[in-house]
């Protein structure tokens, strides 16, 4: 994983950081593994908009990544590594040996021609997945489900990882990557390793021009606002907009907005740190 800054020929890359695309072994992803995707635009089904600063962009196909891992048994080869305008990790295409074939989320450190596979009693070993309940204490996890059988929600950007740190009747614990520590069934299935380009974070678009290319418009500060359309709009001058609030008036910074009573409050060991 690298990335390279860029020669400033023109003012856009100026600033520019780009990745330097290592990992990735071919631009031509498999055809069967694609479905449309709609862009929206930020309207409803009436057309009216419900989602501002949202439109434009490039055309992209939607890549089927298979986040439940339900192949049980089944050894599969890595085929490829491959970009995914869809997400900021990179995924890797499986073949399968009965001739199925899949994408995954690819953790970091995968190579072409690796063996993988998913279920019991199997290896420890990158890009295999596995219940919490067999994955030895304090290894580095990814792609984490929540409930059994719904297939990974959890740590599946990039860079993102967990860790194991301790189990106890039929829960396990775990670190999330935003800090909370909290309790999964055991059950659960998780990734071996941390999720793909970690250096995604390092990246500089150089220019507002390539935030339209990822279909996002210009979005309007809220302090430049009147205050009919926002909380922190008006005042003379260059007004400061007071206390951050959203546009429904409530605290935006450090305000903690998750219900008391939330089911799930009780699985919680560690709120994430402020």
């Amino acid at each position: 994983m690298s990335v390279k800054k860029l020669k400033p020929i023109t003012p856009g890359q100026r600033f520019r950081v780009v990745n330097g695309f290592d990992a990735i072994t071919t631009d031509k992803p498999e055809k069967s593994l694609l479905a449309p995707n709609k862009r929206s635009g930020g309207r409803n089904s009436q057309g009216k908009m419900t989602m501002r600063y949202i439109g434009g962009g490039h055309k992209k196909k939607y890549r089927i990544v298979d986040f439940k891992r339900d192949k049980a048994g089944v050894p599969a080869t890595v085929a490829s590594i491959e970009y995914d305008p869809n997400r900021t990790a990179f995924i890797a295409l499986l073949n399968y040996q009965d001739g199925e074939k899949r994408y995954i989320i690819a953790p970091n450190g995968l190579q072409v021609n690796q063996n993988v596979v998913s279920g019991s009693n199997i290896a420890t070993e990158i890009g295999n997945a596995m219940p919490l309940s067999e994955i030895p204490l304090g290894t580095i996890i990814s792609c984490i489900e929540l409930r059994p059988g719904q297939g990974a929600v959890m740590a599946r950007s990039a860079g993102a990882f967990a860790q194991l740190m301790a189990r106890e009747g039929k829960y396990a614990t775990i670190k999330l990557p935003s800090g909370e520590t909290r309790m999964v069934l055991a059950d659960c299935m998780a990734t071996i390793g941390a999720v793909s380009n970690s250096d995604h974070q390092l990246l500089v678009s150089g220019k507002a021009g390539r935030s339209r290319w990822l279909g996002r418009r210009p979005r309007t500060r809220a302090v430049v606002m009147n205050p009919v359309d926002h909380p922190m709009g008006g005042g003379e001058g260059r007004a400061s907009g007071g206390h951050p609030r959203s546009r429904k008036g409530l605290p935006a910074k450090g305000y903690r907005t998750r219900s008391k009573t939330k089911s799930s409050n009780k699985y919680i060991i560690e709120r994430r740190k402020k």
